[in-house]
């Protein structure tokens, strides 16, 4: 199957009152493990890469174009309609090369306003989509660091920038692990009221589940998660034996393949975030 516009998967979701699943791979067993669960959830699914953890001398030396190819490949391949997001580049020229190399959609991390609304205009020559955060969430515990979005604030960038996704700040926190995170509804109500483009929300993982058909309702067509899965794919590493054929434990792709245990903990992980999100039979 061709990419998705990123825009037609989260109207989808808007009008389906549902939402889209972003599930950050880093190689290629993690992005196998995200379509392998969509294919079995019959779901729509947006693929792709985060930049902001990556080592940037790598992502400069061409690691942003080994992304795509991988990203390009299994999205084209995926029985269910997928988007392919360079999520979190560090700069509108690392978007840019990532749009050049294959992705359809991208976002820069702490752009400007103008560096978000030049990024849109270049991105509609290659017809692609840009996803832009306003507010800055916290990262684990240092809520300190916490920048909520302020509804007519969200309207104005919106307007200015003609983003075609925005993530949103109300309380959810990045890289957050044991305990869910406090969100204001009444924030991302008064949000969904400003502005109709589709929004995202990042810090996945410690979002409360419960929340989600309330997040839902008011405006979320996509989720984005990164840690839980990683959590889950080191937890079946640590399953598996490392005794044995080291051809078989390593690159085999079989059932003794230690980063097939993992991608296939992580599989489980994703599937049930698919469930919860309502996007189950939708692709």
């Amino acid at each position: 199957m061709t990419l998705v516009p990123l825009p037609e998967l989260l109207g989808d979701a808007a009008r389906g009152a549902y939402a889209v699943g972003y599930f950050e791979a880093w190689d290629s067993y993690s992005l196998d493990a995200v379509v392998e669960a969509a294919e079995e959830e019959r779901a729509p699914v947006i693929l792709g890469f985060g930049c902001l953890l990556v080592d940037q001398g790598w992502l400069e030396a061409g690691g942003i174009e080994t992304f795509a190819a991988l990203g390009r490949a299994a999205a084209e391949r995926a029985r269910v309609p997928a988007a392919l997001l360079l999520n979190e580049a560090r700069s509108v020229e690392h978007a840019l090369r990532g749009l050049d190399a294959g992705f359809n959609a991208a976002m820069v991390h702490g752009a400007s306003t103008e560096d978000v609304a030049r990024l849109v205009a270049e991105a509609r020559a290659h017809g692609a989509a840009v996803e832009a955060e306003l507010g800055e969430l916290p990262t684990g515990d240092d809520a300190a660091r916490a920048s909520l979005t302020h509804p007519e604030e969200a309207a104005a960038y919106v307007a200015e920038t003609g983003v075609d996704c925005l993530a949103v700040s109300v309380g959810n926190v990045h890289v957050l692990e044991g305990r869910t995170a406090e969100i204001d509804l009444d924030r991302l109500e008064a949000i969904h009221r400003a502005v109709s483009t589709p929004l995202a929300i990042h810090g996945g993982t410690s979002f409360p589940a419960k929340l989600v058909p309330d997040a839902i309702a008011r405006g979320v067509a996509k989720f984005n998660v990164g840690t839980a899965l990683k959590r889950a794919f080191l937890a079946g590493l640590a399953s598996a034996g490392l005794e044995g054929d080291p051809h078989g434990l390593l690159g085999s792709r079989g059932s003794a393949d230690v980063l097939s245990v993992g991608a296939k903990r992580m599989r489980g992980v994703v599937q049930e975030l698919i469930r919860l999100y309502g996007a189950s039979g939708r692709g």
